[in-house]
């Protein structure tokens, strides 16, 4: 998708992926900037460990405090600073490391996008998943204005402290732990369940068929079809996966690195392409 997108804005650039450990994390964006990168993308369990590791954050990820997008910034002529792909090779002098998040925005979008609706004000949501994806779901949707989130985690600790968080910075949302009696409007999953034919469902297909929640959203977006779809779909749900969410975080990501707008038709396609061709 990235390549994709490159290609189509005639940029001599390479997208590519590497294996990182956390413990080493803080020396691979430093020697990323020092070999002269446009930026990075961080996914699990990377994002909010790089909070602390850049330069300085955008209102994104000072929002939802997690790092998915990386800029690497120099100074232009007038001294202001500019992504690097804004001056000419070689011509950078100091760099620094600009911390951003795009995920929040591309679910809002993906959602949008899928099911046909503008805002989510007033809605009950149940959130599966207490992690990095699931944290930034549930602040953007509470600072959207839901009226409830019950939050489901495997380990109990962790949706409460999400549960905590969300309390605090949006008193208006009343948060619960574990699942809801009262209807629910939205399902997101943010967990990894999905991910390998094995995986046990994230959620009891029993309690789809007797609660009906109207949409059901799954993060997961390889395979394209998870057991959580399937489940929500022969239950009279309507139901999405993540390939939405995942080609606009990385639109906008592309847009940050070139200050350019993204070819978004040509990284659907490309997306869409490599999707199809996962078994």
């Amino acid at each position: 998708m990235q390549n994709a997108g490159m290609a189509a804005l005639q940029l001599n650039w390479r997208y590519l992926a590497f294996d990182v450990h956390p413990d080493r994390l803080r020396a691979a964006i430093e020697g990323a900037r020092d070999m002269g990168f446009i930026g990075l993308n961080l996914t699990v369990p990377h994002k909010v460990l790089a909070v602390d590791m850049v330069d300085l954050l955008d209102e994104q990820a000072g929002a939802w405090r997690a790092v998915n997008t990386i800029v690497f910034e120099t100074r232009d002529a007038d001294g202001n600073w500019v992504p690097l792909a804004g001056v000419a090779a070689g011509q950078a002098g100091e760099v620094r490391s600009r911390g951003c998040n795009t995920d929040a925005d591309a679910i809002a979008r993906s959602l949008q996008e899928e099911f046909g609706r503008e805002s989510w004000r007033g809605a009950a949501v149940l959130l599966l998943g207490a992690g990095g994806a699931a944290r930034t779901a549930a602040l953007r949707l509470a600072r959207g204005g839901i009226a409830s989130l019950a939050i489901v985690n495997r380990t109990a600790a962790r949706a409460a402290e999400l549960a905590r968080e969300v309390r605090r910075e949006h008193p208006g949302v009343a948060v619960t732990e574990g699942y809801p009696s009262h209807p629910v409007d939205l399902v997101l999953n943010a967990t990894s369940l999905g991910l390998k034919a094995d995986d046990p469902p994230p959620l009891d297909p029993a309690w789809l068929k007797a609660r009906r929640p109207q949409f059901v959203y799954d993060m997961i977006y390889r395979p394209a079809e998870t057991g959580l779809l399937r489940a929500a779909r022969d239950a009279g749900c309507r139901a999405a996966g993540g390939a939405g969410m995942l080609l606009y975080q990385g639109a906008r990501a592309l847009e940050l690195w070139t200050g350019r707008p993204a070819p978004l038709a040509r990284m659907r396609q490309a997306l869409e392409e490599n999707l199809k061709s996962y078994v």
